[in-house]
């Protein structure tokens, strides 16, 4: 007897983007893919608590390369660089802090796939395309602004340590140092978004490259001051260095608004023709003739209407 190939059922993306999965079994995938990637997030802490200590020499080397070329030591004997620990469980923490960084960013693609496959059910198929190409422009936007923070501490702390007299003994808590470290590496990282929300407008419809570019004085001037309010450094070296890259990132943005205006153009000529959005089409005057259609019998008048009863109204 032969048996009939079984039907595969549709699998739970189509279910999920044809709406026809109840909230229950929203909430149970919800939970199911929570759960994944923080199993994700767990392996990738426990590797990255062996390479903490690693991160924690790479993320001091500006302050103690900087201690050594001066040739004071920071509360250690020359070649060495110590940092202060206030707290018996400070450097625990801290490693606990920096192996779950780690673990973030070695899970990455696995907690980004599991986000993405319960978000892309409910957008359409050229939002997805967007999609896929705002995901892979925003992780090397981010890993550039952290690197540039990185290079930017350097300096500032080359400038403000500079001040500090022959016989004062600079001594850094280890916490606080690595917590300037970081947040200045991921506001620089989110500051480096901002075009990509440039682009967004110009997709959207809502801003054209001219008046992007007609915009640019303003723009330069609240990057200009966003840096100097957000920049923990007061060294001038960072607020220009964040400055100048969201004004470069900024006119950048502005050049693919203007090659995607234009590519936004040609569709509209080749569908429309030389008609602007706010001209009339043309229409056509031609009449067509109108025959005689066949006679129309006499209609009887209509009876007249009888008294109603008073007795009662229309609901009883």
């Amino acid at each position: 007897m032969k048996m009939l190939p079984r039907r595969r059922g549709r699998s739970q993306f189509q279910r999920a983007a044809d709406g026809s999965m109840t909230l229950l079994e929203h909430l149970q995938e919800l939970r199911s893919r929570l759960f994944k990637s923080s199993l994700a997030v767990l392996a990738g802490m426990i590797v990255g608590w062996f390479f903490s200590g690693w991160v924690l020499n790479f993320i001091t080397q500006p302050y103690c390369s900087y201690m050594s070329s001066r040739g004071k030591p920071a509360l250690g004997q020359p070649g060495q660089c110590n940092l202060l620990q206030t707290g018996l469980t400070d450097v625990f923490t801290l490693k606990l802090q920096l192996a779950l960084w780690i673990g973030l960013v070695l899970a990455g693609p696995l907690w980004l796939y599991q986000l993405w496959a319960f978000v892309a059910p409910g957008l359409h198929k050229n939002e997805r395309r967007w999609a896929y190409w705002f995901a892979g422009i925003a992780a090397p936007l981010f890993a550039v602004g952290a690197v540039l923070a990185y290079l930017v501490v350097a300096k500032g702390l080359a400038f403000l340590l500079q001040f500090t007299p022959s016989n004062v003994t600079t001594a850094l808590e280890v916490s606080g140092y690595v917590k300037f470290i970081t947040n200045f590496m991921l506001l620089f990282g989110v500051a480096f978004e901002f075009p990509l929300v440039v682009v967004l407008f110009n997709l959207a419809g809502i801003a054209s490259a001219r008046r992007l570019l007609g915009w640019w004085r303003i723009a330069v001037f609240v990057f200009f001051l966003f840096s100097a309010i957000t920049v923990p450094t007061a060294d001038p070296f960072g607020m220009s260095m964040m400055g100048l890259a969201l004004s470069s990132l900024y006119f950048g943005a502005v050049l693919f608004a203007y090659f995607n205006d234009r590519r936004r153009a040609r569709a509209q000529r080749a569908e429309f023709g030389d008609i602007g959005d706010d001209d009339i089409s043309p229409l056509e005057f031609d009449v067509d003739p109108v025959e005689a259609g066949p006679p129309v019998d006499r209609i009887e008048p209509v009876a007249p209407p009888r008294a109603l009863d008073r007795r009662y109204d229309d609901m009883t």
